[in-house]
């Protein structure tokens, strides 16, 4: 278990605090039952000489520290001295209680240009920056001139270039120009508004520039991922004889890392050890960041390992690159350490800590975090905590838990949404994702992003839902999101799951071809279909762009061969993978290759496949050799497969009922009876089988012998007329895919009731003639089902489209796009 303390707060107000500041004569006027002093102004008068006020500032470390260090000022007739004032604003400031501060700095009665300096720069420190402009203009009003000091903060708090302009015009009228300081605050204003060209100006027209200005230059260059610039000015500085400090050196190495520039890195790397730096905390910490970026993790850990001192940040850093970069033993091992060590975590601790219980797949944990979190009150001052902890329970499949938490969130920002649409969608609850999205559209203070039609997107695929996914991609369109590479290759995704490939190869030649992620996508679309012609078509087309395949690339080769009962392309794929790209195969590719050996027949070598895999199989392994077996009729593997399947999840009544369906078609109902009531006994349920249809805009759901829907009986009579059709054209209902020991008339009326046969019957009914109709179903569609949708397409002269949850069969002129083969 994770041990996460709570920090020991400092020593609760003493009196003990003043007794070695203030005169002996003074004592008796401190009551330590109400921790502050009794004392009046007659009594400190005339001894305020003999106090000694910057020291008892500097004990003032708790808020009833500061509120008696403000009554000794009263009390003295020191409270309109504007330095112990401007000490006592920074002290409430400190302790955040602006309010106070600004209380403190409304009763100084003599204000002057350094008290006004104070309350701005206070203003600027805690990031109220409205608050510091309009104190800056309060100020003159007042009469007052700014000098060289009031300027920074001022330029610093500026939210729009406009303003940002004003006050340059300002520095230049009172003739502060060429003041390090104030330029190196302009500079910063115009890079932050991404005007560094304007900036640079500024920097070649000062007369005399500092570090603080240089560094300003190198983190406006930064900012904007002008790499080739900074490396430029890093010359400058060389050649002026200015040494870089570690502020520049950690600026031009975040460069590198966003860049992922690793020679430029490395060379940043050797000046740092040349200038001494290496064992600056700061440098150190940016060098960690920029190893993390480029995958070199060992090269990140040395310079951990060689730090001398080692804040909070470092150790945030070091277990942020590991887990990044998918090590997720390696960060928790760290974490453990930072503990043995006694360093507190803090919030970004607990963002890495969150994201590492998940990889790790650890529930037992994964309450002690957000227990932590919660007694910090970490979910107030960020919404960042709040949506790593979601992104947690999601990825551990606990869906409840990501949502209560999103329910508690004070504030929910767009990544809240998000992450809450990802979580619901990924775990297949692609309704509930749509339910949220439609809430998040009600919210007119939250505004869609990228990471929004991300996370939609897959869900309407999962349903099938067309319109809505259209609707998504002119929102796309109108916020100019159509060329984002994700958003682009989710939308082929959604066109190519919904049953529109031309739509889906329409975008493809649109988007950004140069990496494998919308290759990717087009290559799985056309698997799915069963297209296997096209997919090693584009695979070539991909290689011929100089596109390098990765894994995800092959598993949907192999999934196409699969379907489209390809043996040797399958071998010759999956020996290309490991000889010529060095990709090294994971669970999918064999799960690929047993379903293909299993499609066709070649039981054994499934077999002979699994039990060779230099990986142990999971359950899925075995469950697409059980498939197999329920293909073909192989009762004993079958059988073996399942003993194998109980000892790595026996909780899956899948696969209970999938051995159950080989015992019923071998006629074997008293082995079939057994499987089920031993799911039964077991609490095991299966997942129930649905089919979704979409018809004006409306996605309707039903399920097997649903009775539930506002016109069923139109429903059961159509199936009804199209069956008397059937049977004349030669139809003979497959009894066979009737799992349960009944009578033959209740067994043809249970095929009848199967819910794509429903979904159909609705969108016959509901739309008009020779319209194409587009079924999804969550399971395999029955061999039954697959030929009367063949019959009922020949006779309403219709297009029918089914994706089950392997693969789109096409029906037309009573022909599947399949040839049979599924």
């Amino acid at each position: 278990m994770l041990h996460l303390q709570l920090n020991k707060l400092p020593p609760t107000c003493k009196a003990t605090i003043f007794s070695k500041i203030l005169p002996s004569n003074f004592y008796p006027f401190f009551s330590t039952s109400t921790n502050s002093l009794q004392i009046t102004p007659n009594t400190l008068q005339n001894d305020s000489k003999d106090i000694n006020f910057d020291l008892i500032f500097q004990s003032c470390t708790k808020l009833a520290h500061a509120k008696c260090f403000h009554t000794l000022l009263l009390a003295s007739e020191q409270s309109q001295n504007t330095y112990f004032a401007a000490k006592l604003i920074h002290l409430y400031a400190y302790f955040d209680e602006l309010s106070l501060s600004c209380k403190t700095f409304n009763q100084i009665q003599n204000k002057n240009v350094y008290t006004w300096n104070f309350m701005i720069a206070t203003y600027v420190h805690k990031n109220c920056f409205h608050e510091a402009l309009h104190c800056f203009n309060t100020f003159l009003k007042s009469g007052f001139h700014p000098d060289f000091y009031t300027f920074p903060p001022v330029i610093k708090a500026c939210r729009s270039l406009i303003d940002g302009i004003k006050l340059h015009c300002l520095v230049l009228k009172l003739g502060f120009e060429f003041d390090v300081f104030v330029g190196a605050s302009l500079i910063h204003m115009y890079s932050k508004f991404r005007f560094v060209g304007d900036a640079r100006k500024l920097f070649d027209e000062m007369p005399t520039r500092d570090c603080g200005a240089w560094n300003a230059m190198i983190s406006g260059y930064c900012q904007n991922g002008n790499v080739v610039e900074v490396v430029d000015v890093v010359d400058e500085m060389r050649k002026e004889g200015v040494v870089m400090d570690g502020f520049a050196a950690a600026s031009v190495l975040s460069v590198c890392a966003k860049l992922r520039d690793v020679l430029v890195g490395r060379l940043i790397h050797l000046l740092v050890i040349k200038l001494g730096l290496e064992f600056d905390s700061f440098v150190c910490n940016a060098l960690i960041a920029m190893y993390a970026e480029f995958g070199s993790l060992g090269s990140a850990r040395k310079v951990f390992d060689h730090m001398v001192v080692r804040d909070i940040v470092s150790w945030n850093s070091i277990i942020a690159a590991y887990e990044q970069n998918n090590d997720a033993v390696s960060a928790r091992f760290f974490f453990d350490e930072m503990l043995r060590v006694r360093m507190q975590p803090d919030l970004l601790t607990l963002v890495s800590l969150a994201s590492i219980v998940a990889r790790l797949n650890d529930h037992s944990n994964c309450r002690s975090v957000y227990g932590f979190v919660l007694r910090r009150g970490w979910f107030v001052e960020d919404p960042v905590i709040g949506n790593a902890i979601m992104d947690m329970y999601s990825k551990l499949g606990l869906t409840d838990s990501a949502r209560a938490v999103f329910e508690i969130l004070p504030i929910k920002d767009v990544i809240s949404w998000n992450t809450l649409i990802t979580g619901y969608a990924q775990n297949g609850f692609a309704s509930k994702a749509i339910e949220v999205y439609n809430l998040m559209e009600e919210c007119a203070d939250v505004i869609p992003t990228q990471g929004t039609w991300v996370s939609i997107l897959p869900a309407y695929s999962h349903l099938g839902a067309l319109r809505q996914g259209m609707k998504i991609h002119g929102l796309v369109i109108k916020n100019s999101l159509y060329s984002d590479v994700f958003v682009g290759t989710c939308l082929i995704d959604m066109y190519g799951k919904c049953g529109k490939l031309d739509d889906a190869m329409s975008l493809f030649y649109e988007v950004h071809r140069k990496d494998s992620v919308p290759w990717n996508a087009i290559i799985s679309c056309h698997a799915i279909h069963g297209h296997c012609e096209n997919v090693l078509k584009l695979f070539r087309e991909m290689i011929g762009d100089g596109v390098k395949p990765d894994h995800v690339t092959f598993v949907s080769l192999l999934s196409a061969c699969s379907h489209c009962g390809s043996v040797s392309d399958g071998q010759r794929y999956f020996h290309m993978m490991q000889e010529e790209y060095k990709i090294k195969p994971s669970l999918k590719h064999y799960g690929c290759m047993v379903d293909l050996y299993g499609r066709a027949g070649e039981l054994e070598m499934a077999y002979k496949l699994i039990k060779n895999m230099p990986i142990t199989p999971d359950a899925s392994m075995w469950g697409v050799l059980l498939g197999a077996c329920r293909i073909h009729g192989n009762v004993e593997l079958g059988k073996y497969a399942l003993d194998r399947l109980f000892e790595v999840d026996s909780g899956n009544a899948g696969y209970y009922v999938l051995l159950s369906n080989i015992y019923a078609t071998a006629g074997k109902w008293e082995g079939a009876d057994n499987m089920r009531a031993l799911a039964r006994d077991r609490g095991l349920k299966k997942t129930p089988g649905w089919s979704s249809v979409e018809v004006n805009n409306k996605v309707d759901v039903f399920r097997t012998a649903d009775k539930t829907h506002p016109k069923y009986e139109e429903i059961y009579k159509e199936l009804i007329k199209l069956t008397a059709k059937m049977k004349i054209l030669g139809y003979v209902p497959d009894l066979s895919f009737v799992l349960q020991d009944v009578e033959e008339d209740e067994k043809e009326h249970i095929l009848m009731s199967h819910s794509e046969r429903l979904a159909i019957a609705y969108a016959i009914i509901s739309t008009p003639p020779k319209t194409q109709i587009r079924i999804f179903k969550n399971l395999r569609v029955c061999g039954d089902c697959h030929t009367a949708t063949k019959y009922i397409a020949r006779i309403t002269e219709r297009e029918i489209i089914v994706r089950d949850s392997n693969r789109f069969h096409h029906f037309k002129n009573g022909i599947c796009s399949c040839g049979d083969y599924w």
